[in-house]
């Protein structure tokens, strides 16, 4: 059964409950870490949630906030319904499949 992943990217939550609420208070833990984006980076990663994440970056994110990555990125994961194969609703009737013999007979 095919299943649907979604996430939600909880950066800006975790930097409120630590006490920051500003991408000027998040660079300088950042380049005090070796992590050197810029300001326009680091807004889209605290406003956005970001498609890739370089390893670094996400340890270095966790160890700032004292989170594990399971905090800074809730996952979810639900069953999809079943795709249905077209006519799948009415049952097969086999004898309208199946080909009728051919009777010959001779001409009198």
């Amino acid at each position: 059964m095919p299943r649907q992943i979604s996430y939600r990217w909880r950066l800006r939550e975790l930097m409120a409950t630590r006490g920051m609420f500003t991408v000027a208070e998040l660079m300088p833990h950042l380049t005090e870490r070796g992590i050197t984006l810029s300001s326009s980076q680091v807004h889209r990663l605290v406003s956005n949630t970001p498609e890739r994440l370089s390893l670094p970056v996400l340890a270095t994110l966790c160890d700032i906030l004292d989170c594990t990555p399971a905090d800074l990125i809730a996952t979810s994961a639900q069953n999809l319904p079943a795709r249905r194969a077209v006519g799948e609703d009415a049952p097969i009737n086999l004898a309208a499949r199946r080909p009728t013999r051919v009777r010959l007979t001779p001409e009198a």
